[in-house]
């Protein structure tokens, strides 16, 4: 639904290696770069993008949420979120009370935004 979205983290070398490794059951990889104060852009197959840079600044949390294409990549993004370092914020499961085939999990990244992982197909 949207083009790109960006926004401020507190050490840039942290987020960018999270988001990578936390990303990557979804394909997410660099797409450009610059210097940290103008940040680095992430995509999955080129169809929309998340950018970070650095900044002083305490922006607001995040609730970012990412589409997967079936329920093993919402597990992988977990797992891998995890071992980047995330803080587990909702284990992979269904969340009824969203729709019947509402697959998530979530976890809480380096500067405390909520990143979810979201499957609404229905189980393989």
């Amino acid at each position: 639904m949207f083009d790109h979205v960006k926004f401020g983290v507190s050490d840039y070398a942290v987020s960018k290696a999270f988001f990578l490794k936390a990303l990557e059951p979804l394909g997410v990889a660099v797409v450009s770069e610059g210097p940290p104060t103008y940040g680095v852009e992430l995509s999955a197959k080129g169809n929309v993008s998340m950018c970070l840079y650095q900044t002083e600044e305490k922006p607001a949390h995040l609730h970012l949420a990412f589409t997967a294409e079936d329920r093993r990549q919402v597990e992988a993004f977990y797992r891998a979120a995890l071992e980047a370092g995330g803080k587990d914020n909702g284990a992979p499961g269904l969340r009824p009370r969203y729709h019947e085939n509402y697959y998530a999990a979530f976890v809480i990244g380096p500067d405390g935004h909520n990143i979810e992982v979201v499957c609404h197909e229905p189980e393989a």
